[in-house]
């Protein structure tokens, strides 16, 4: 039996490459006799670029840039296809992991850094730049990006604003004028791991601003700050931000980066699978082992095990899920795609506890599991 591991990264517990180390450690560990691959996954989150450039044997550029609260910091990009194509993760140069707890401020947060990795990409001539989004500590709108690009954005007196939420509350007009050329000749490709459009209760700031240190008061304003950015968005190239699937990824930097620079939303996961050659692993397995912190039916809408279930299920290839947390009563949606879904946790745990046991539990998960299958070989 050789066993495909492809699992994603349990979210502020386990990277998917560690993930995928535990789970094949566990199989070795059990009484079945098998081959395994590891093949750790990403759709857009956190981590996602640095599998892309290791998957495709790219090279990492260092760079000097801001953080979210402008401060420099140490951060890189990847170069793939022989240089043709740049690999920018977003976390790395405007992500939470950047800060400190008390310093998430996403009414002052901008991702501006992430711009200047997009200007330093187009100064070593890509002609296509993949951008992974997730993990991003701001609410901006991609307006720290589009400044660090050459857009200005203005108030009633074209006198320039401070690309942050904080600073563009007086937003009239944006001046595109002097946006990088090149830009504009280069494709750029967003990944998502998320369907969120840009405004509402289910929109940047509702969802995704207490997650990165907005107050009830903060997301009103957050909210208001991203109409506002829409309507005049909307007033000058005729592209409705708040209509968008995916536009509130990123703190509504895809939505931004759609209307204004003409970039392409992609399901992450997709396309991640697609650009790495899963299915060429895909064809050497007899069964495919997945996972990510949670597993429920939101894990349908794009998610990573979502994206392997299916390419393995259409080879009619069995799948077994691996999560921290499943649902507690059977879900026909998901027993489509999963075969198996298993909790790693043995036992009621503080969430603190259960995510410092990640490595430990996949690893005797995993070793049941293949006892198990044992058991019918």
């Amino acid at each position: 039996m050789h066993i495909l591991i492809a699992p994603n990264a349990f979210k502020n517990s386990l990277a998917a490459t560690k993930v995928a180390e535990a789970i094949e450690q566990g199989l070795k560990l059990s009484k079945l006799e098998c081959t395994t691959e590891r093949f750790p996954i990403a759709d857009g989150g956190d981590g996602t670029g640095g599998l892309i450039i290791e998957k495709c044997n790219g090279r990492a550029i260092e760079k000097e840039v801001h953080d979210p609260l402008g401060r420099k910091i140490k951060s890189s990009f990847g170069l793939i296809e022989n240089g043709k194509t740049a690999v920018i993760e977003m976390a790395d140069a405007s992500g939470l992991r950047l800060l400190n707890k008390d310093e998430l401020n996403p009414l002052k947060a901008s991702s501006f850094g992430t711009g200047e990795l997009i200007k330093s990409a187009l100064d070593n001539g890509v002609s296509k730049i993949i951008i992974a989004m997730g993990g991003s500590a701001t609410v901006d709108g991609g307006c720290g990006i589009l400044r660090a690009l050459g857009i200005a954005f203005l108030d009633a007196d074209g006198e320039n604003l401070l690309a942050t939420p904080e600073g563009l509350v007086n937003l009239a007009r944006i001046d595109n004028s002097k946006l990088d050329p090149r830009i504009l000749d280069c494709e750029i490709i967003i990944l998502c791991d998320v369907h969120n459009k840009l405004l509402g209760p289910e929109g940047a700031a509702s969802v995704f601003g207490p997650q990165k240190g907005a107050s009830a008061d903060d997301v009103q304003v957050l909210e208001t700050f991203l109409k506002k950015f829409a309507a005049i968005s909307l007033a000058q190239t005729g592209i409705d931000m708040a209509d968008i699937k995916h536009g509130g990824t990123a703190g509504g930097a895809t939505a931004g980066l759609y209307t204004w620079l003409n970039a392409k939303l992609v399901n992450g996961i997709d396309y991640f699978l697609s650009l790495t050659n899963f299915d060429e692993a895909l064809e050497r397995s007899n069964l495919v082992i997945t996972g990510e912190g949670s597993i429920d039916n939101q894990t349908l809408q794009g998610k990573g095990p979502y994206g392997v279930a299916l390419k393995a299920k259409n080879k009619n290839i069995p799948v077994i899920g691996l999560a921290g947390k499943i649902p507690l009563e059977q879900d026909a949606e998901l027993k489509r795609y999963f075969d198996v879904l298993l909790s790693i946790n043995n036992e009621p745990v503080e969430m603190a506890e259960a995510m410092t046991n990640t490595e430990k539990n996949l690893i005797l998960v995993a070793k049941s599991v293949g006892d198990l299958i044992a058991l019918k070989e």
